[in-house]
């Protein structure tokens, strides 16, 4: 292994419940009559990124909403409510990176969020976790496409100096698991490298 990235705002800490009432906050302010509850939140986890999910879910009610805006809305509400909270990053994770670090191996975080979301996580998880960590931070700005569009995973490697095939990559979500293989990573249970699973979410909950 020459390097390991996490995939997604909660691939470091379990946010969902914080990404489900921000967007309940934001639906609220912009008079939509719409409530997330655990379990729709939950059934909607397997797309990419918050805009989408809003989107999907405006279609199938046959209503047209500005996605941007209410999702921008979101976004502050939930950078908001981080600054405010008390959330760890996940079992596992601080090891993972401090181990890596012992043993020379380069860190990354390579999501498609905005760098204000990442901004606000990373300031919460201090002093467990913080930018300074890592050797690469890929955000929404930095590639063509957000996942699963595989632009993130190709450009992480080539900025690293290292080998998609020799690399770990975390994963919580279907969307940035499936696009691992096209990307030059190996696929294990939502968590990719040479078939071993290194890490896993144990909800694989996405937030955006």
């Amino acid at each position: 292994m020459s390097a390991v990235s996490f995939g997604s705002v909660s691939t470091l800490a379990d946010t969902s419940e914080l990404q489900r009432r921000a967007f309940n906050d934001a639906f609220l302010v912009f008079g939509l009559d719409w409530f997330w509850s655990r379990k729709d939140y939950i059934s909607m986890l397997g797309s990419n990124g918050g805009a989408q999910r809003i989107q999907d879910y405006a279609r199938s009610r046959g209503e047209d909403v500005d996605v941007a805006a209410v999702h921008a809305l979101k976004s502050a509400i939930f950078q908001e409510l981080l600054g405010n909270s008390t959330i760890s990053p996940r079992p596992g994770v601080a090891a993972t990176v401090a181990d890596a670090k012992k043993n020379r191996h380069k860190v990354g975080f390579v999501t498609t969020t905005s760098q204000g979301n990442i901004n606000a996580l990373l300031a919460a998880l201090r002093p467990h976790i913080s930018a300074e960590m890592f050797d690469l931070i890929v955000n929404r700005d930095s590639v063509r496409a957000a996942k699963p569009d595989p632009a993130a995973y190709e450009f992480a490697p080539e900025q690293l100096g290292e080998d998609a095939d020799s690399a770990v990559a975390i994963e919580d979500n279907v969307g940035g698991v499936t696009v691992l293989p096209s990307s030059g990573h190996h696929r294990s249970d939502g968590v990719m490298w040479d078939n071993r699973c290194v890490l896993q979410c144990a909800d694989g909950r996405n937030g955006g």
